[in-house]
């Protein structure tokens, strides 16, 4: 069988340039790679833990549902039965795949079978290759096949981004077939694919231009995927016609409009516009796609390997919002980023997106998982001394739940590589067991990196063979220290391969590599420069551990915001500074604890007594607790006057978000769906790095005030706004009714409305805000209510 998964990757996922045309190098199937005894290993056992612990049929009852089968258990609750239904569906689908192919286990191969036969099902009821869970779906389907078309951002014919929803159903189908050798998905895919082509057959391309609006995933991938499995050209053409236009054009013109854009949307367009070129040998797309990574992960990207804040690029010039948010870097990013870093090298070979890569996986994507009790973290804060939230089996179903359950099963995936049987890549140092039948090969690398500095790569061979064996040379060993040693002796090398030392020999069985891997510390600055450092030892991540009060919500709950660190901030100004006369000092001031492995204490740096004992560990190490990953830094002239400048700027935000009762950021993905955004002629958009949204008739959030402590409504606008007239209703009674007219100048600015009593102890407030007739509601950039 194993083999079997072999003749299928080969055939059916590796890059192409055009039908058939073989790729330069080549990944390795995860069912050829074994993992050993690591952090990755308890993660990738922890993560099937998680996977079994679901309901396969709760998972399933959207799709029955919708086909007009009874179901066989109750749905599930959270995003599942609030308008995303399904979409976790189609990330087990690719999870149980990813998981069979890495470890072979019965059960998760019966639950992938059993997935896949009841969609099948579906579909077959359905009679035209349809299946999704979307509520509503087939009925709002119809409406799209006929051109009525009522597109935002984040919403298609009033349905919570389906076209998003029913790309994770394609994407676990084409993984159940291509990992998991799962006939039946791909018989369901085609199909489905099918359904495709017909549903916009009569649309112009105009109009599937105005579908991609909303957020509609990588489908531009998945039809590619099915192009080269069918070798079909109308799939190739689906592919073209579903990658959007006001995405890839500036990508192909070397512009970076990035910011403001809601990150996670942008990411699988680009893996599709690659996986277009790849497919179709279009190398314009290919370059737009590499200079999509490098523009993300050069400005936009933190030390851990993540991007973004509250789900969205901020400006390459001020990280400031990350910094004293809740809402750092999303996993689904990462998750994504870590895809398109994988195309982008097996068809370039350079070792820059393998140090990304590298970097991201351990700092960010292992970290994500609680590695005790499993549970996945959608936002990862860098704000000083705040937390992590974790998910929970039966109660959390968020995006990055749904590529949680994947991200911990695929650590395999690109440990080595391949060109032809001439050559072996090794690329990251994870202790596991390659089987390569083709070249007759076995190898196993031994090590407890990072926790020490070396590995070993023994081969076991059928029969002695001429072969290269190239390793990574990462970018954090210095050139000079990084040595190769063949049974304990120096033997000829070459760096032919950039980025990489070989060794081309007669290689025999028994033979061992020994790779040194000296590691050194260094302070990395945020991208936009300003005075706050993240240290890293090697690829290693270090951050500080400093308290474990106030976890509010640290296992998530079943409610709407339950992934976000909902409990107090504390105060910036009294988190540890490091002081130091120079840059180059920073590092220095690192001082390894004597027998703690990758341990490290900053007492010669930290201003403050109360965290000068803390000790720094790998990122990865340390969950239930606030942190310190990023810190601020000042010379000891600038510490005083630095420390004043925290105080005043961060006093003023926790102030605000102690009497916080809720708040709404117009305009922005989540949090608009999180407040059961409604609304009529309505868009929305970026100005000066700040979002709004206004209508022409009407839009609406329902805000929580679950203690009745509600006193105001504030909401901010833009001064420059005029001739913009509207009215503000609560619950249905008009609070009262707004006229933007210029005065208030060249800036944004508050207005605070104060609530009636009624208002005040109600439990929901549905806040709307009306047009006058011929005018504009809006823009409204924040919503807010406090006590």
């Amino acid at each position: 069988m194993k083999k079997r998964f072999l003749l299928l990757w080969c055939a059916c996922v590796l890059p192409l340039a055009g039908f058939g045309q073989q790729a330069a190098l080549q990944s390795f199937p995860l069912s050829a790679v074994q993992l050993l005894d690591s952090p990755f290993l308890v993660a990738q056992q922890t993560d099937k833990t998680y996977l079994l612990a679901l309901d396969p049929d709760r998972l399933l009852a959207p799709y029955l549902a919708e086909a007009g089968l009874p179901t066989k258990a109750e749905r599930y609750g959270n995003w599942e039965n609030t308008g995303l239904d399904g979409h976790i569906g189609g990330h087990y689908l690719s999870a149980l795949a990813y998981m069979y192919a890495a470890t072979g286990d019965a059960q998760v191969q019966q639950r992938l079978t059993y997935s896949v036969e009841q969609l099948a099902r579906c579909q077959q009821r359905s009679g035209d290759g349809y299946v999704g869970g979307i509520p509503g779906g087939r009925a709002m389907w119809q409406q799209v096949k006929a051109g009525q078309l009522e597109v935002g951002g984040f919403s298609l014919n009033k349905k919570w981004v389906p076209l998003y929803n029913l790309h994770k159903t394609y994407a676990g189908l084409r993984d159940a077939y291509l990992f998991a050798g799962n006939e039946q998905a791909r018989t369901v895919l085609v199909k489905l694919a099918d359904w495709a082509v017909d549903l916009t057959a009569n649309l112009t391309d105009a109009q599937v231009q105005q579908l991609l609006i909303s957020e509609h995933g990588g489908l531009n991938e998945v039809f590619a995927d099915v192009a080269q499995l069918t070798h079909e050209p109308k799939y190739l053409r689906l592919a073209q016609r579903f990658s959007q236009r006001t995405t890839l054009e500036p990508l192909l013109a070397g512009k970076d409009v990035l910011t403001g854009q809601h990150a996670n949307t942008q990411i699988p367009k680009v893996i599709g516009f690659k996986r277009v070129a790849e497919v179709g040998g279009d190398t314009t797309w290919a370059r737009a796609a590499a200079f999509f990574w490098q523009t993300v992960v050069q400005n936009r990207t933190v030390s851990i390997g993540g991007n973004s804040v509250s789900e969205h690029f901020n400006p390459v010039g001020n990280f400031t919002s990350m910094l004293e948010g809740r809402e750092g870097p999303e996993t689904c990013n990462t998750y994504n980023m870590l895809k398109l870093t994988k195309q982008l090298y097996l068809t370039s070979a350079a070792t820059s997106y393998l140090d990304y890569y590298e970097r991201a996986l351990y700092n960010h994507i292992l970290s994500s998982q609680h590695p005790n009790q499993g549970g996945f973290v959608y936002f990862t804060p860098i704000r000083p001394r705040h937390y992590r939230v974790y998910s929970q089996p039966q109660e959390s179903f968020w995006c990055c739940v749904g590529s949680g359950l994947e991200n911990h099963g695929k650590y395999g995936e690109l440990v080595y590589a391949h060109q032809g049987t001439n050559e072996l890549l090794v690329n990251l140092f994870l202790p596991s067991q390659l089987s390569w039948p083709e070249a007759g090969l076995t190898l196993r690398q031994t090590t407890r990196f990072p926790y020490e500095e070396k590995t070993a790569v023994q081969l076991t061979l059928r029969k002695p063979r001429q072969m290269a064996l190239s390793v990574r040379r990462p970018v954090w060993v210095r050139p000079e220290q990084f040595q190769l040693t063949v049974n304990g002796r120096a033997v000829p090398q070459s760096t032919s391969r950039a980025g990489y030392v070989t060794i081309r020999r007669k290689w025999r069985s028994g033979d061992v590599v020994a790779v040194a891997l000296p590691m050194h510390t260094q302070a990395e600055y945020l991208p936009d420069h300003s005075p706050w450092v993240s240290f890293v030892h090697g690829p290693i991540v270090l951050a500080a551990r400093t308290d474990t009060t106030g976890l509010v919500g640290l296992r998530a709950d079943g409610s709407r915001m339950g992934h976000v660190a909902r409990g107090p901030l504390y105060s910036i100004e009294e988190a540890p500074i490091l002081v130091a006369s120079s840059a180059a000092e920073l590092p220095q001031g690192l001082q390894p604890v004597p027998g703690k492995p990758l341990t490290f204490s900053a007492a010669r740096l930290v201003d403050s007594e109360a965290f000068r004992n803390v000790e720094l560990v790998p990122f990865y190490q340390i969950h239930d607790a606030r942190y310190m990953l990023y810190w601020p830094v000042a010379t000891p002239q600038e510490l005083t006057a630095r420390k004043e400048a925290l105080r005043q700027k961060d006093a003023i935000r926790r102030a605000l978000a102690a009497r916080t009762i809720d708040q709404v950021a117009p305009g922005e993905q989540q949090p608009e769906s999180d407040h059961g955004f409604e609304g009529e002629k309505t868009q929305a958009g970026t100005f000066r790095d700040r979002h709004w949204r206004d209508a022409a008739h009407w839009f609406s959030y329902n805000l929580q005030n679950p203690k009745r402590e509600a006193k105001t409504l504030r909401i901010t606008y833009f001064g420059g706004d005029k001739n913009r007239y509207f009215s503000i209703l609560v619950n249905g009674k008009q609070l009262t009714q707004v006229k933007l007219d210029g005065r208030q100048g060249d800036a944004f600015f508050e207005a605070d409305y104060e609530l009636p009593e009624s208002a005040r102890t109600a439990l929901t407030l549905n806040v709307k805000f009306a047009a006058a007739p011929g005018s504009t509601a809006g823009g409204i950039y924040d919503v807010l209510l406090l006590k």
